[in-house]
């Protein structure tokens, strides 16, 4: 299985003897088996002067991360796009895929939690509010025609029933680690399946190669399921044209927030299909 590790590369609410802010890197390992727990996989921190903040010191410091680890890392993923030169950069003289991503589900958990318990006991804690990433959402696309799916439909499972997620069979896909947002066994998770008898497999390919992100309903005059993918593009997965699947969408995401924005995408051939041509388990975070 690959290794994929998660990156920010900014400012914190630290300031040094100058006044001036302190950066941090923090390199984290994805788990990508819903049974992993971001906090016993690899964590990397380093802090790094304002006057230092460069491509230079950031390819040191991932370099020393790969030393303290053991291992060099398939390719890294990053949210932070006014930082998407720098990390690219420096990634790219240690021949490592730097992608711009929305699936840092274990460095987002990370951060949150040094920005509420580790950094306000340092003594150059200074509180404040870090710039937004998050931009308005995209104009989405039009999915092309010849991967278009035949029916779909609104689904849930227990976050228990993903405890087998390991074994079941799946073409193209990509689990985290649920384990580590705590939900109790019995939350509903809710999902969509795309049913295409001929172009299953070659529908669940195109998508692993977008950085699927989540799923949301676009609530404008000509209501749609979007699908997020990469760093900021959209799709329409569906179109919502009846009052009756309009309620349905709007129980999906009342049922998401219920389980922490959670949810996922799959691919199979027919409703009766005991495997699956793509599975994305996904979560819809509020970067910042």
């Amino acid at each position: 299985m690959a290794t994929i590790w998660e990156l920010d590369f900014y400012s914190r609410p630290l300031l040094d003897e100058a006044e001036k802010k302190v950066w941090e890197v923090l390199i984290c390992e994805t788990p990508l088996n819903v049974g992993e727990r971001a906090e016993e996989l690899f964590r990397y921190a380093q802090f790094c002067p304002n006057t230092e903040v460069n491509s230079i010191w950031l390819q040191n410091a991932i370099e020393a991360a790969i030393g303290q680890a053991g291992n060099s890392p398939n390719r890294i993923r990053f949210f932070r796009r006014p930082m998407a030169n720098m990390i690219i950069r420096a990634c790219k003289d240690l021949s490592i895929p730097a992608t711009p991503s929305r699936r840092t589900y274990a460095l987002f958990l990370w951060l949150q939690e040094r920005l509420e318990t580790f950094y306000p006991t340092l003594p150059n804690y200074q509180p404040g509010t870090s710039p937004s990433v998050q931009l308005p959402p995209s104009q989405p696309q039009r999915m092309p025609d010849a991967l278009q799916g035949d029916q779909w439909a609104f689904v849930s499972l227990e976050a228990s029933a993903f405890a087998e997620m390991p074994d079941w069979e799946i073409g193209f896909g990509e689990a985290f680690g649920l384990s580590m947002l705590n939900l109790s066994p019995e939350s509903q998770i809710p999902g969509v399946i795309v049913f295409s008898s001929q172009r299953a497999t070659p529908l669940a390919a195109w998508m692993s190669g977008l950085e699927l992100a989540y799923l949301r309903i676009d609530q404008s005059s000509r209501p749609n399921l979007v699908l997020e993918t990469g760093e900021g593009e959209s799709w329409i997965l569906a179109s919502l044209k009846d009052e009756a699947l309009q309620a349905e969408a709007k129980g999906f995401e009342a049922t998401k927030r219920q389980a922490k924005n959670v949810h996922f995408l799959a691919v199979q051939s027919s409703p009766e299909a005991e495997s699956f041509a793509g599975f994305w388990l996904l979560q819809e975070l509020q970067l910042s």
